[in-house]
């Protein structure tokens, strides 16, 4: 019986084919296993922590905390003084933990620092007032009231205000609500002072102080404004 040469020949190739398919997989698997040699699957199982004698979990470490606008006011004030800010923290902890202040209620006839309201400065035909002081969350709120009694409008620019403590400590400041320029109209113009009250450590009384801008020849300033408490 005559062997037909076509059926040979594709016999051959798919030996061939099923071959080299054969010596690829074993290659592939070879060069596979020898590139994940040292390679171990973390062992996140639960119950080998809850085995363990360890408290607390060392993936803690990583965690983000979130601090308080307050800390971060305080750590700030710290280190404008020179000290440092994680000593003072430690010490402030110390000193609340030691001796905790009780509630004292308020004496009748004591005196209301809402009693030394309102404050003024005139310059110039311009009234600066302040009005009243709160406390309002982190900050400390100032009533403020402007008007132009003059002839001329006046410009403002409140990045020149100035405010310190009675320890003749620079305070920052936002103004909320005032104009840049005040019209010769005599119209009164209301706004507010915002000031942190980390700032305000240990600060019984504080001073405002504003110019007019560009020419800088007006001096408006109130002292004596009680701390909020």
């Amino acid at each position: 019986m005559a062997v037909n040469s076509t059926v040979v020949l594709t016999l051959i190739l798919l030996s061939l084919m099923f071959g080299a398919g054969v010596t690829s997989s074993v290659w592939g698997f070879t060069i596979g296993r020898e590139a994940l040699q040292g390679t171990t699957q973390p062992d996140i199982r639960p119950s080998n922590n809850a085995g363990s004698g360890k408290q607390g979990n060392p993936a803690s470490k990583d965690q983000v905390s979130i601090l308080k606008e307050t800390d971060i006011l305080k750590t700030v004030k710290a280190r404008v003084e020179g000290r440092d800010p994680e000593k003072t923290a430690s010490a402030n902890t110390k000193t609340d933990k030691a001796s905790p202040k009780p509630a004292t209620a308020k004496k009748p006839g004591a005196s209301n620092a809402s009693n030394k309201f309102p404050l003024n400065s005139r310059d110039g035909g311009i009234v600066l007032e302040v009005s009243a002081a709160s406390q309002r969350g982190n900050s400390m709120l100032i009533d403020v009231s402007m008007k132009n009694e003059g002839s001329q409008a006046v410009r403002f620019l409140y990045s020149f205000l100035n405010v310190t403590d009675d320890r003749n400590r620079a305070l920052s400041a936002t103004t909320e609500d005032l104009p840049a320029e005040l019209p010769p109209n005599g119209q009164v113009y209301y706004g507010t002072v915002s000031i942190p009250t980390a700032l305000l450590e240990n600060a019984k009384e504080i001073s405002l102080t504003l110019t007019d801008y560009p020419g800088q020849k007006l001096q408006l300033q109130i002292s004596g404004i009680p701390v909020a408490k």
